[in-house]
């Protein structure tokens, strides 16, 4: 179950009430600072500009590939640990407007997660630490720390003791012989 706390709306859909949940020129600012970071090929230069203007968490050596797209009216919600890859083009949303409803919910990202190119994290979610999500997952709910994920939906592909299993022997991953 995602962790998103929900917020009726009565009349017309909720993105129409928009500017009453989120202040216009807060959203103006982050649209600025989150395309400039989305160009730029200076990875610890994206994270200052998360850190900085949008109140990100982010984890030393975490990169952001080109064209990471941040939620855009909440990005404060969203942490990511230390020495994680989220890949090119990934989205990642703290928010979700429905017809009768919007929902907000943190989206924590734990240490040395790798993320596929292409991929969507909803609102709510936690990825644990030293997980894989593959190449264009939709992300729509928690990944347990170690897992490899992958899918829309997303499935568990194989659990962390798989992964180790089957890193045991590899020269980069598995475990170092004394």
């Amino acid at each position: 179950m995602r962790n998103t706390t929900r917020f009726p709306v009565e009349g017309a859909n909720s993105l129409w009430h928009v500017y009453k949940t989120v202040p216009f020129w807060k959203v103006v600012r982050n649209f600025i600072v989150i395309q400039l970071a989305r160009y730029t090929p200076f990875l610890g230069m994206k994270n200052w500009l998360y850190r900085f203007f949008l109140g990100l968490k982010v984890g030393e050596q975490t990169s952001f590939a080109l064209m990471v797209m941040l939620d855009v009216m909440f990005p404060e919600k969203i942490s990511v640990g230390r020495n994680t890859v989220i890949g090119y083009n990934t989205t990642i949303l703290a928010h979700e407007y429905l017809i009768k409803e919007y929902r907000l919910g943190p989206v924590e990202i734990g240490s040395e997660v790798m993320i596929g190119a292409n991929s969507t994290i909803l609102p709510g979610i936690t990825i644990g630490d030293g997980a894989i999500v593959s190449a264009g997952t939709l992300v729509h709910k928690n990944v347990p720390a170690g897992a490899f994920v992958g899918g829309n939906p997303m499935r568990i592909i194989y659990t962390k003791e798989e992964m180790d299993k089957r890193w045991a022997e590899d020269p980069v991953y598995g475990k170092k012989n004394s």
